[in-house]
C-alpha cells in the first residue's frame, strides 16, 4: 500500500499544495515552523480522519479559510482509489471512491499508517492512557470489527457514567436500568478485551526478535496486557462477560459514591519487560527507546500479517532522537519495503547510504517543492 498523490487546500499554512510521491522514501526538508509536520499531519488526517496533534478540527483550517480539504490517491496490490477529507466549521466529511461515508469507521483502514514521532518514545514511559490510545488507534485501522465494538463500548460507558454521576446527586438509582447498562457494557467490553489481548500477543511475537537484534542478543522483550480481568488465549468471551459483571457488582458501592465506572478496558494498560524487569519503572532511557522502536517496527510486520498490505510509515523528526545504532536498524528494517515519509531540518545526521533513491521535498513557508534529481 502506498500514497501516490496528495492535494491540500486551505490546510493549516498551505493555501494549496499538489504532490506526487515516491513508493519508497520521501523526505520533507526544511527549517522548523515551515510546514513539514503540517504536511505529515495531513497524511495522518487523510488516513485516520483526525489529527494526532489536536482534538479540535477547526485548528486544521487555514487562517481566513472557510474549509480545509485533503485528497489523496492510494494504491494497493489490487486496486487504486481516492480518499478525501473536508473539514469545515460545520464538521467533517469523509469520502472513499467519491462516496461520502456516513460512519468514519467505514472510512478508516483504507490508508493504513504508522506514525513514529519523538513523543512516541513516551509509549513506554508515558501514562496508561497513552498505551490504550496506541492500541485503539492501531487496532482500529486493522479491524473494522474491533473499531465497531470500541465505539459501542465508549458510547455505553459514557451513558453509564453520566447516569451514575447524575444519581449520585439526587440519591436515586434504578437498579434495573443499571443492570441493563451493565449487560451491554460487559458484552462490548469483552470484545474489546479479547481483541486487545490477542493483538498484544501477536505484537510481542514480532517485537521480541527485533528487540533481541537491536540489543545484540543481550535483552529479551516481553509484553503483557494488564487488565482487571484475567485473560488467556483459552478463555471464552462468555467468561470474560461474567467476570466483568462480577466486578461491576463488587464495585457497586464505590462506583455509586464516585459516579464513575472503576473497571474495564478503559482502565487497562500494557506493560513491557526487558529480561523480566518492568521497563517503565526500571529500564534505562536506552532500553525504553529500544522497546518503543521494537514495538513500532513490530507493528509494521503485524499490520502486513493482518491486512495483507504493508502500511505507510511516517517518521516525524524521529531520526534525530535515535543514536546511530537504532537509526541504522530502523532504516535497514524499512528499506525498499515500506513507503516512508520523513521530516528533518537537515540530512547531515542521517545515514544517507541507507536512504535508497529518496525523493526530497523542500518546505518553506507553506510551499513545497521537489528537489531536482
Amino acid at each position: 500500500m502506498f500514497l501516490k498523490e496528495l492535494s491540500l487546500k486551505g490546510y493549516r499554512n498551505y493555501e494549496t499544495a499538489d504532490v506526487a510521491f515516491s513508493e519508497k522514501i520521501n523526505v520533507f526538508l526544511g527549517e522548523n515552523a515551515q510546514g513539514k509536520t503540517n504536511m505529515m499531519e495531513s497524511i495522518y488526517v487523510l488516513a485516520m480522519a483526525r489529527s494526532h496533534r489536536t482534538a479540535n478540527d477547526k485548528e486544521l483550517i487555514g487562517w481566513d479559510q472557510d474549509f480545509a480539504k485533503i485528497t489523496g490517491k492510494v494504491e494497493t496490490d489490487k486496486t487504486t482509489y481516492p480518499l478525501e477529507i473536508v473539514l469545515s466549521k460545520k464538521g467533517k466529511k469523509a469520502k472513499l471512491n467519491h462516496l461520502e461515508q456516513k460512519k468514519l469507521s467505514a472510512y478508516i483502514g483504507h490508508l493504513n499508517i504508522i506514525l513514529f514521532a519523538p513523543e512516541d518514545l513516551a509509549l513506554v514511559k508515558g501514562s496508561p492512557s497513552v498505551r490504550r490510545k496506541f492500541l485503539d488507534m492501531e487496532m482500529g485501522q486493522m479491524s473494522a470489527i474491533y473499531l465497531y465494538h470500541l465505539v459501542e463500548y465508549q458510547k455505553i460507558l459514557k451513558q453509564r457514567n453520566a447516569y451514575l454521576k447524575q444519581n449520585r446527586k439526587n440519591g436515586k438509582l434504578d437498579k434495573t436500568y443499571v443492570a441493563i447498562l451493565n449487560e451491554q457494557l460487559a458484552a462490548e467490553g469483552a470484545e474489546v478485551l479479547t481483541g486487545r489481548f490477542s493483538f498484544v500477543k501477536r505484537l510481542e511475537k514480532w517485537a521480541r526478535p527485533i528487540h533481541s537484534e537491536i540489543s545484540q542478543g543481550k535483552e529479551e522483550l516481553t509484553l503483557e496486557y494488564a487488565s482487571s480481568v484475567t485473560l488467556s488465549s483459552e478463555k471464552k468471551k462468555e467468561q470474560v462477560i461474567t467476570d466483568l459483571l462480577e466486578q461491576y457488582k463488587q464495585n457497586e458501592r464505590r462506583e455509586y459514591e464516585q459516579g464513575t465506572t472503576l473497571s474495564g478496558p478503559h482502565r487497562d494498560d500494557v506493560r513491557f519487560y526487558v529480561n523480566g524487569k518492568n521497563v517503565q519503572t526500571y529500564g534505562s532511557q536506552g532500553q525504553q527507546r529500544t522497546t518503543a522502536l521494537s514495538v513500532k517496527l513490530a507493528e509494521i510486520e503485524l499490520m502486513k500479517e493482518m491486512t495483507g498490505e504493508y502500511p505507510v510509515l511516517l517518521l516525524d523528526d524521529v531520526l534525530s532522537e535515535l543514536d546511530d545504532d537504532r537509526q541504522t536498524h530502523l532504516l535497514k528494517s524499512i528499506q525498499d519495503k515500506v513507503q516512508t515519509f520523513l521530516t528533518t531540518t537537515s540530512l547531515d545526521g542521517v545515514k544517507k547510504e541507507l536512504l535508497h533513491d529518496p525523493r526530497i521535498f523542500t518546505v518553506h513557508n507553506g510551499q513545497i517543492e521537489m528537489e531536482s534529481e
